[in-house]
């Protein structure tokens, strides 16, 4: 009986252990299966346009064409400012006004001396037309034989003194009004007017103040600075290594710390004949860049640092992917049937942004973004996660 019912419940047990074992194994299945799929972000192998593009060395900075930091070329004490900072002024507006009233007083002695001038002229004019008609008598006497030739002499010598002195009377006229002239330029002088439309960006002094023009060889702090932000352009330093592929009217993309996410298209309008080696280890060549079309006055800001983006070559519908996608020694990871696949790829023009493929990859196939995760390696199991997917917020090789 004991060996009869222990051989009953042999094979009950049998079952009952191979069931649990079998569960057991299909649990660790699902875990080992289920760990090793990923979330990785990809992008599809698309068709775009792709450029090669160098950047700046060190940060460039906006500038303007037509920048006056303005002085006096008199001293004196200001009197009006008529323009403060921000305001937007005319060529030939009056900005700045110093004490005028010694230039004045010269300017009328000046005048003066002009009208005392014409008026002995007209004199002096009267004498040697008076004295003409007297020698024109002398002379037809003389023929008659009424007068003697000491007698003629004398009204010769009288003629002659007196269109000596009109001649005097005119030269005097003449710098008299050379005076007048010179008062009226010493008077200007009292007065800073703007060159050129432009917006006014500091004014160093104050109603009151004395101000000085520069002494010879030596500047001294400008009464009024005025830019034209029409004329806008950036000056950045380009690395040695690009200076021969820059060229004169290359287009290029400029970006304004002032203005981020923005981009401004622009051209290359000069490029430095010479490299500059200011530091050795970081030598450098200049690049100037004008804006196609000029932004807002008040929105940029000269002195405001810049970048500048040239393109040296473009290439449109060509096979590209996002330049942050492609690993060293040109490969790249690629989504195929939900496991992660190594290709090497051959490359072109490249920039920041996107590479030219050339060879390699097919059109739409899946190629990995996020490579910042470990996990994320040739042979592992993923699920795509598109950057439009609701799951694209999910945490990028996040175990599931």
């Amino acid at each position: 009986m004991t060996d009869s019912s222990t051989g009953s419940r042999g094979p009950g047990k049998r079952w009952l252990f191979v069931a649990v074992v079998a569960l057991l194994i299909a649990i660790a299945g699902y875990w080992t299966f289920s760990a090793e799929r990923f979330d990785v972000r990809v992008v599809a192998v698309a068709r775009g346009t792709v450029e090669s593009t160098v950047t700046n060395s060190k940060a460039g900075t906006l500038r303007s064409r037509l920048r006056s930091r303005m002085s006096a070329e008199t001293g004196g004490r200001v009197t009006h400012i008529y323009h403060r900072e921000g305001d937007t002024v005319e060529s030939g507006a009056l900005l700045v006004k110093l004490n005028d009233t010694s230039h004045r007083a010269r300017l009328e002695l000046s005048q003066a001396v002009v009208v005392t001038s014409a008026a002995r002229h007209r004199e002096a004019c009267l004498n040697r037309d008076h004295a003409k008609r007297d020698l024109d008598r002398a002379r037809e006497l003389r023929r008659n034989q009424v007068t003697s030739v000491g007698d003629l002499e004398r009204f010769e010598l009288a003629y002659r003194a007196a269109e000596a002195s009109c001649s005097a009377a005119e030269a005097d006229i003449a710098r008299a009004q050379a005076e007048v002239r010179a008062a009226h330029a010493e008077l200007e002088k009292t007065e800073i007017r703007a060159p050129f439309d432009g917006i006014v960006a500091e004014v160093n002094s104050e109603v009151g103040e004395w101000v000085t023009p520069s002494p010879p060889l030596l500047s001294s702090p400008s009464v009024i600075d005025l830019i034209d932000p029409a004329s806008l352009y950036v000056s950045a330093p380009m690395d040695e290594v690009d200076s021969n592929r820059i060229r004169v009217g290359q287009p290029t993309r400029i970006t304004v710390d002032s203005h981020p996410g923005e981009s401004f298209p622009g051209s290359v309008v000069r490029v430095a004949p010479y490299v500059l080696d200011i530091e050795a280890q970081n030598r450098t060549i200049e690049v100037e860049v004008e804006f196609d079309a000029a932004p807002e006055p008040a929105s940029m800001m000269v002195g405001t640092s810049a970048d500048i983006e040239v393109t040296l070559a473009t290439r449109d519908d060509v096979m590209r992917i996002p330049t942050a996608t492609l690993l060293q020694g040109g490969r790249v990871l690629v989504l195929v049937d939900g496991v992660l696949e190594e290709r090497s790829v051959k490359v072109g023009l490249r920039n920041w942004d996107f590479v030219e493929v050339t060879g390699g990859l097919s059109p739409e196939e899946l190629v990995v973004e996020s490579l910042d995760e470990k996990e994320i390696v040739a042979g592992a199991r993923a699920r795509a996660v598109r950057d439009d997917d609701d799951t694209a917020a999910n945490a990028v090789g996040a175990s599931r």
